[in-house]
């Protein structure tokens, strides 16, 4: 019985998720991470402090 609920679960989450993909304009995540990892970094070469050089 676990396993007709777990897919029934996964199966209804599947057709969900392609209609509001076909019908709603859903912004791409690969793009959202790659623009949050480039803001990162640039805060991170700002805000780091300066090598001592002994």
């Amino acid at each position: 019985m676990g396993f007709i609920r777990s897919s029934f679960s996964f199966t209804l989450g599947a057709l969900l998720g392609a209609y509001v993909a076909q019908n709603y304009a859903i912004p791409n995540v690969q793009t959202l991470i790659t623009t949050g990892v480039v803001v990162v970094k640039q805060l991170e070469t700002q805000y780091r402090k300066p090598k001592d050089d002994d």
